[in-house]
């Protein structure tokens, strides 16, 4: 090898090892934008109460006016209200995104009869979640409040795999799916990043079992590109967003509430799913509303 030679792949190893010491974050901010073969328009989702208006309809009127195309509704009592929404949405641009929960009880549940109320509450949800043509139901493994829940081990895992390919195959027959939602230390001790709810997607062994990402609780994350990027095409099914400092809109905590880079990895995915707002707000509705769209339409073109 002639001395050219060896400096060049010299210089090139010690790049690669310096890149390689710096955060996943970092690493992705520096890199050159990727145009995706597969890029997809802004799909934002409001959940029911984000809208001002008394209600459904108007509510809905609010959003087409505002362009939001997904609307969230919470899983309590969601099979008592299909026909309801279905009328509401009929002639609407708007389709239901996710449900939000709704369920008793929990799937980590150690009394039998806990685990059983989620059992059978969860499945009428996902039934009614089908008939509306929902994109999954949200669900949480356990929050830290819900005792006496099963120990963090791998045991407790493999359990809830084997239970999630359940649900999964269920949700599957009836159109839908069921969605991993990950939260910060703060709300529940069990499964708190997105790369760990995509990895239990794919040891369940059920197409029918997803996840999701909340840029709220994705401050356990050390890159929202790479949390978005862990998921990927296959897993990730929906997104929640709020402002990153007090959970309210987009927008009221001023430059906290940057979201570019996450934007960035769903754009380079092709995410063709939602961006639904899960948050209160500090102001006038009527103002930060429309204020908290057009932030997340400006961050979205720079993404």
């Amino acid at each position: 090898m002639d001395r050219r030679s060896f400096l060049g792949r010299t210089l090139a190893g010690a790049a690669a090892v310096t890149l390689s010491g710096l955060p996943l974050g970092m690493v992705s901010a520096c890199a050159p934008k990727k145009e995706s073969g597969n890029v997809t328009g802004l799909k934002l989702s409001f959940q029911e109460g984000i809208a001002p208006g008394k209600s459904l309809s108007e509510k809905l009127d609010y959003m087409e006016s505002l362009g939001v195309v997904g609307f969230e509704p919470g899983g309590g009592n969601l099979a008592g209200r299909v026909n309801e929404i279905q009328q509401a949405l009929a002639g609407r641009n708007i389709k239901v995104s996710a449900i939000c929960a709704g369920f008793s009880g929990f799937i980590l549940a150690e009394y039998p009869k806990v685990k059983a109320e989620f059992d059978s509450t969860m499945r009428d949800i996902v039934a009614a979640a089908g008939e509306l043509g929902s994109t999954g139901v949200i669900m949480v493994p356990a929050f830290n409040g819900q005792k006496p829940c099963r120990p963090h081990t791998l045991e407790t895992r493999a359990f809830l795999t084997e239970q999630l390919h359940e649900l999964g195959e269920y949700a599957l027959k009836c159109g839908t799916t069921v969605i991993l939602e990950p939260l910060n230390r703060g709300e529940a001790f069990y499964l708190r990043q997105v790369a760990d709810a995509a990895a239990i997607c794919r040891d369940s062994g059920s197409a029918g079992v997803k996840c999701m990402g909340d840029f709220w609780h994705m401050q356990e994350e050390t890159s929202d590109y790479a949390a978005f990027m862990a998921a990927g095409t296959e897993y990730l099914q929906h997104v929640h967003i709020a402002s990153r400092g007090r959970r309210i809109m987009p927008g009221e905590d001023g430059d906290k509430d940057n979201y570019i880079a996450g934007m960035r990895a769903l754009k380079e995915l092709g995410y063709d799913k939602y961006i639904s707002f899960e948050c209160g707000t500090a102001g006038n509705r009527e103002e930060t509303v429309p204020a908290a769209v057009a932030l997340l339409r400006e961050q979205w073109e720079k993404a």
